[in-house]
């Protein structure tokens, strides 16, 4: 693209914005510079409110350690008593990558003194979790609890969001119950916190909070319901939800995630008819030229390969790509899984291969580690190991851990107590406190025999202090 730009035509504020967004992802601040001389000469730049917001957005972009003086350089253009204009640099800087910018501008409106609104409130907090930046966030909670802002519900819900993305599910669930006004999108917020830290209980429990407290249940409500329910094994309860769905969801079709939460949930209770069902459901009511979407392959797809279904798994990939379907990468893990699983050697590699071929994806650690176990479970452990080898640009991630850990477990089988060793020995390099390799390879010397090298690593594990997690299966009670 041409970095000219015609000065002797007026320009209108969208072609100004579209040069603007192009010479600040090029940090071409040359160009910058000169139409900032040329709205200053013709009186443009005083026409035009967001124009300025733009102009200061694209500058501290390019020279983000000066934002703050470039701030101060431009306030005297913009009234300091009308927060709209730094309210709209903080929603640009996050909307566009940089949070940190939002939070320094939400700084600066603090020192000079700029009203501050729900908007700013809601942006900096947005941007806090955006940037991981739990200490600033926290600073602005204080800030919230003495000038009184968390009468509003929805610097409240920005607040649990937070506390929820950070992993702090206590401060969340806490914040949750502090807010004086509670609504669907603040209990959405702790929900999914609790989702992701696999709290499924206290999920199951805030749903009940929100029926005594009135707060209806939208669609992402009920999808982090089912998935506590897939996570708790708990079918009745899901089946109850999938009811509620029926009754209350108008056009269940146009919501993919909360049709694939349902395929998901019966698939992990161990129910893969009633999941292809829901499945092939997904198909009618819905508009002309509306077809089942991706996401629905591949979460039932997923449900096959749990359920150790390896052959539909194959079949249905082949119906999947029949139906002008084309996978994404995580299809392509379950397929090459379930090839391994089902003794399709040949067929799991030209899988791996058409990814690059005929889908132009590239690989990732996971597909490897597919491969790798594929391999290994046809005993090719000498080509697996050297597959393992040959990837240097992931030798370094959790995912290799994984790699050797299936050679392992395939040395074990093959009784490769040599190679076995290794194997261990290279995933411990990579993660010292891996206690399932520590099991892999306790099992491995039980198998043969070696009491005295169990002893050995017994030993090793206290010195490190690791213990090896307590299995547990889940059966739902109900009276």
């Amino acid at each position: 693209m041409s970095n000219q730009f015609n000065l002797s035509i007026t320009p209108s504020f969208n072609h100004i914005t579209y040069f603007l967004n192009h010479w600040s992802q090029t940090k071409d601040l040359r160009a910058i510079k000169k139409l900032h001389a040329h709205l200053l000469r013709t009186g443009l730049l005083f026409i035009s409110l967001n124009l300025h917001t733009k102009l200061i957005c694209t500058y501290t972009t390019c020279l983000h350690r000066n934002n703050l003086q470039i701030l101060k350089n431009f306030s005297h253009c913009i009234n300091p008593n009308n927060p709209l204009p730094f309210n709209s640099i903080i929603s640009d800087f996050y909307r566009n990558g940089y949070p940190f910018l939002a939070l320094h501008t939400f700084s600066f409106m603090h020192i000079n003194g700029v009203p501050i609104d729900t908007y700013a409130l809601c942006s900096s907090l947005t941007a806090s979790s955006g940037s991981r930046s739990v200490r600033f966030g926290k600073q602005l909670h204080a800030y919230v609890e003495k000038s009184g802002w968390l009468a509003s519900v929805f610097v409240g819900s920005a607040l649990i969001d937070l506390y929820a993305k950070s992993i702090l599910i206590n401060d969340a669930s806490e914040m949750f119950d502090e807010i004086p006004v509670k609504n669907t999108v603040c209990a959405n917020a702790l929900l999914a916190g609790f989702a992701e830290a696999k709290m499924w209980d206290e999920g199951i429990e805030v749903v009940r909070k929100m029926r005594v407290l009135n707060l209806k249940y939208d669609n992402f409500t009920l999808s982090a319901v089912l998935r506590a329910c897939a996570g708790l094994s708990a079918i009745e309860f899901g089946k109850q939800v999938h009811a509620n769905v029926i009754r209350t969801v108008s056009d269940l079709g146009a919501d993919v995630f909360l049709q694939s939460s349902l395929i998901e949930m019966y698939g992990k209770c161990g129910l893969v008819e009633k999941a292809r069902q829901v499945f092939s459901m997904a198909g009618f009511g819905w508009g002309r030229g509306r077809k089942r979407d991706v996401v629905l392959w591949t979460s039932m797809l997923g449900v096959y390969g749990r359920n150790g279904q390896c052959k539909e798994v194959i079949g249905f990939y082949r119906e999947m790509l029949m139906e002008g379907i084309r996978p994404d990468g995580v299809a392509f893990v379950t397929v090459i899984s379930a090839c391994g699983h089902a003794g399709q050697i040949n067929l799991g590699i030209k899988y791996f291969e058409s990814m690059a071929r005929d889908f132009n994806l590239e690989p990732g650690p996971e597909h490897y580690g597919c491969l790798v176990d594929l391999l290994c479970r046809a005993g090719e452990l000498d080509k697996a190991w050297k597959l393992v080898n040959e990837m240097p640009n992931i030798k370094n991630g959790s995912c290799s851990v994984t790699m050797w850990g299936a050679l392992l477990s395939a040395c074990n089988d093959c009784g490769n107590i040599d190679l076995g060793k290794l194997a261990a020995r290279r995933a411990l390099e990579l993660d010292p406190k891996n206690v399932g390799i520590y099991v892999l390879l306790s099992n491995m010397y039980a198998r043969f025999g070696m009491w005295n090298e169990i002893g050995q690593l017994r030993e090793l594990m206290k010195e490190r202090g690791l213990k090896k997690d307590t299995g547990c299966s889940w059966i739902e009670f109900t009276s």
